[in-house]
């Protein structure tokens, strides 16, 4: 009956522990005298245990973690508070953080968001402290050229302009953005409803060279141990990134969450086209975030105070 129980050696379980165990008080220890079955199965539970051990070491699927940066590669100063908060006040200004985020691990160096450069925006907007981007990595001894993915969280100038600077990149957005931003929102004197005529083309550009990956959806794991979730309607299709770290899941909202105040005050952000759906998902983004203290927004210069500097420009979030 036991040697029958021990040919499925291979699907191990608690009820094998068991059963295991028990057989195991029945015979002798010395090795040279165990069943073959018996040894055969015990070799099999040790490669388990090794396996299990090796998953946990490395993520969850075995999947790698991350190593997760902010980088504050420029400030626009004095940026009224209620366009980011709805309801603020109209009299509160902040300087806030232009940025993008760096993840390193399992043979990747990933960017979430791509910042700006080009120089229209310089004329449009006020800008300090500037650093290209690309440029802006050496801070974290990494080169464009090393870059192996950037993800675009949405298509404004100042996340999605620099995605061409990183030559050898793949770049992923959400198929709904893209076609959205390509087709029907220069329709009927729309204008690109926020879109910049040359990023899109820079993604136009980034597709026809066969670096553009488009995401079906919601809660798709597009990397090992990255997983995109649908925003909370910034933009046409905006997303936001859970990322696997040494302290768990660590949630990069970018624009879908401005300010932590969004998330203190339960406060949608104020440029959304459904208030509704913003603060679904920043109630999601509680649920997905391994401490409420990891859910990392878009703009607020506190990450770069409240967390582990590694540079003037730079902070480690995990």
């Amino acid at each position: 009956m036991v040697r029958n129980y021990f040919k499925g050696y291979d699907r191990i379980g608690l009820s094998d522990y068991i059963v295991l165990l028990m057989y195991l008080q029945q015979i002798t220890p010395k090795v040279e005298n165990m069943p073959a079955p018996i040894l055969k199965y015990l070799l099999a539970l040790v490669a388990s245990i090794v396996l299990t051990a090796s998953a946990a070491a490395s993520g969850s699927h075995g999947a790698p973690t991350y190593e997760v940066y902010a980088v504050r590669f420029a400030t626009v100063p004095g940026f009224p508070v209620q366009y980011l908060v709805q309801g603020a006040a109209a009299n509160r200004k902040i300087d806030i953080a232009m940025t993008f985020w760096v993840l390193k691990g399992g043979g990747k160096v990933v960017l979430f968001d791509s910042g700006f450069y080009r120089d229209k925006f310089f004329k449009s907007w006020t800008v300090k402290d500037f650093v290209r981007p690309s440029e802006a990595i050496s801070e974290l001894n990494i080169k464009p050229e090393q870059v192996t993915d950037v993800v675009i969280s949405h298509i404004h100038w100042d996340h999605a302009d620099g995605a061409d600077l990183f030559p050898k990149a793949h770049v992923w957005i959400q198929r709904d953005e893209y076609m959205h931003y390509i087709g029907d929102a220069w329709q009927g004197g729309r204008g690109g409803e926020g879109a910049d005529v040359d990023d899109v083309l820079a993604l136009v550009k980034i597709n026809e060279a066969g670096r553009l990956n488009l995401i079906n959806g919601d809660d798709l794991e597009i990397l090992p141990g990255v997983r995109s979730y649908i925003g909370g309607k910034h933009t046409f299709q905006s997303q936001y990134l859970g990322v696997q770290t040494r302290q768990g899941t660590v949630v990069l909202a970018s624009d879908n969450v401005y300010l932590f105040e969004n998330l203190e005050k339960h406060a949608p952000i104020a440029q959304t086209l459904d208030a509704k759906s913003n603060l679904k998902a920043q109630d999601r983004m509680r649920t997905l975030a391994a401490t409420p203290a990891l859910i990392i927004p878009g703009h607020d210069p506190k990450v770069f105070v409240q967390f582990p500097k590694i540079t003037p420009r730079v902070v480690r979030i995990d």
